[in-house]
């Protein structure tokens, strides 16, 4: 399993991360980049003060990525 991967997992178990914990736990160099990776690939990872977290899309951020990209983007395929 990636260190990508990995950290997803941890953010589905209710972990709140910095970018300091992601290097150290998961070797990663870049955890700014992992963070957009596990963006595009569609998880709703917040930024605070406290670090990264998992979320649930705001009903601003569904309506926003409706206007950009169509709703198409919601449509279950395969």
């Amino acid at each position: 399993m990636s260190m990508t991967k990995k950290l997803a997992k941890a953010f589905e178990t209710g972990s709140t991360l910095t970018a300091t914990e992601i290097t150290k736990k998961f070797g990663l160099k870049n955890p700014n980049e992992a963070v957009r990776q596990l963006r595009m690939q569609g998880y709703c990872i917040y930024t605070n003060s406290n670090g990264y977290r998992l979320g649930k899309p705001s009903k601003r951020m569904i309506a926003i990525a409706n206007a950009v990209a169509g709703s198409a983007i919601f449509t279950q395929r395969g």
